[in-house]
């Protein structure tokens, strides 16, 4: 143990090869409590001496095992600085490691120091980390923390970095209105001390702000460009947000930040029902995605890009960047998205009659749906069947499907959804010349419906 602490006098030695050698110390603890039941099993089996005291035994290598940790325990926070500690936490943050990256920070704030700028931004990279890991009221605590201390030391620049953060969590958590409040901060100071990097993020960061609140208050059933004015009115100041930091990434020359614009610009853009406008955006977003060999930002573009042909009416157009988007799915070897692309084949298809064709990528969902164990996509999977069979003239096969996508909706609690279902297989029955009452018991159990609600929201 004497030797193993010597580490410690060489401050060239970094954190991690400590935290190897502690996890060896470790290592020998738990041999040395292993040994210790050995011993008491011996002792139990009467092949040690009587005299030897089995609770004398277990309470002294019980007081080793704890001295030996607590020493261990000091010499770490004694002799390893709060830098070394933070340094090593920020390393394991870069390699997507946030929980120990935590462990690290909390250790190194434990230790303390004098430099409150070293604090800060322990702060700052505490608030990040939880983040990353969603313990939202933690990132918002530390955060918080960072930007009491940086006003206390009169650091313009760090004051201006943690209103920025502290406006993204704000968003995160709904609380809109005082995400706005940080974000204005954020771009004052960024503004006053000329700084064009932090002028962008503060202004990205806004568009986010208000692409999040225009969402949060979207009507479920209504079609792009037919939200409340309220809503309208949010997405609005989102893309006026998004054209500004256009204007400044652009002269800085960050390739990158453009295409996170633009990407986003499009999907505000969609939402206004400005689908010609969305596609501009989203064509740029695919161009940098490209340079990038950025192949998930490739694919989220492709589908975005579908999706504001399919409200253009350009539905072989649509289908075209649908299949890029599944292509680049099963490249990514993601299957939900693949379910999702296929999915969209299928509505486009429907969309153009070639129901041949939509019934064949419904049925990949369907399969892939039910290996993801995705009931609610199993359930639009069976509900896009049955209209197709039902286009088709295939009756029983569509019966079998709107069945299905009744039994699932009941699982899911999804009550629209079951109305929907109820008028389908009940037109079938219609169709099929079959009486109401000859599926009575799937018809009749569920008579608290309520039907008075504001549309039929049926699978999108």
């Amino acid at each position: 143990m004497l030797k193993g602490c010597e580490i410690y006098h060489n401050k060239q030695t970094p954190v991690r090869t400590i935290v190897l050698w502690r996890w060896k110390e470790v290592d020998k603890q738990h041999s040395l409590l292993k040994a210790s039941k050995d011993v008491q099993s011996r002792v139990q089996s009467g092949h040690l001496a009587v005299g030897y005291s089995k609770r004398r035994l277990v309470f002294s290598l019980f007081f080793q095992l704890c001295f030996h940790c607590c020493i261990s325990l000091f010499y770490t926070l004694m002799e390893v600085s709060c830098l070394e500690l933070a340094l090593e936490g920020e390393r394991l943050c870069k390699v997507g490691d946030y929980r120990a990256g935590v462990s690290f920070f909390e250790a190194a704030i434990q230790v303390g120091t004098e430099d409150l700028q070293v604090l800060s931004a322990i702060y700052s990279q505490l608030g990040n980390a939880y983040f990353h890991l969603h313990d939202y009221a933690k990132a918002l605590e530390f955060h918080r923390h960072d930007l009491t201390l940086t006003r206390t030391i009169g650091d313009l620049l760090g004051e201006a970095k943690a209103s920025g953060n502290l406006g993204n969590t704000l968003k995160v958590l709904g609380r809109f209105d005082e995400a706005v409040v940080c974000c204005q901060r954020h771009l004052d100071i960024a503004r006053d001390i000329n700084d064009k990097v932090g002028q962008a993020r503060a202004l990205y960061n806004f568009g986010n702000v208000y692409h999040a609140k225009g969402k949060s208050i979207c009507w479920s059933g209504a079609e792009p460009g037919d939200f409340p004015e309220e809503v309208m009115t949010a997405l609005r100041k989102a893309a006026e947000y998004y054209e500004a930091n256009l204007v400044i990434v652009k002269e800085l020359g960050d390739r990158a930040a453009q295409g996170r614009t633009y990407g986003n610009l499009g999907n505000t853009h969609y939402l206004l029902g400005n689908f010609r406008k969305a596609v501009a955006s989203h064509e740029q977003r695919l161009l940098i995605a490209k340079e990038f060999g950025d192949r998930s930002a490739e694919r989220r573009a492709y589908c975005n890009l579908g999706n504001a042909y399919i409200f253009l009416g350009e539905f072989e157009i649509a289908a075209e960047h649908y299949k890029r988007t599944l292509q680049l799915a099963r490249q990514l070897k993601d299957r939900a998205v693949e379910a999702q692309a296929c999915y969209s084949l299928g509505n486009t298809y429907t969309l153009l009659q070639d129901y041949e064709r939509a019934i064949d990528y419904h049925l990949k969902h369907l399969i892939i749906a039910q290996d993801l164990n995705d009931r609610i996509g199993e359930g639009r999977a069976c509900w896009s069947l049955g209209n197709a069979h039902t286009a088709l003239g295939n009756h029983d096969q569509a019966m079998h499907f709107a069945e299905k996508h009744l039994e699932i909706c009941r699982e899911t609690g999804d009550r629209s959804g079951e109305l929907t279902a109820r008028m389908n297989v009940s037109d079938l029955q219609m169709v099929l010349g079959l009486s109401y009452s000859t599926n009575n018991s799937t018809l009749s159990e569920n008579k608290d419906i309520d039907y008075n609600v504001h549309g039929i929201n049926l699978e999108q």
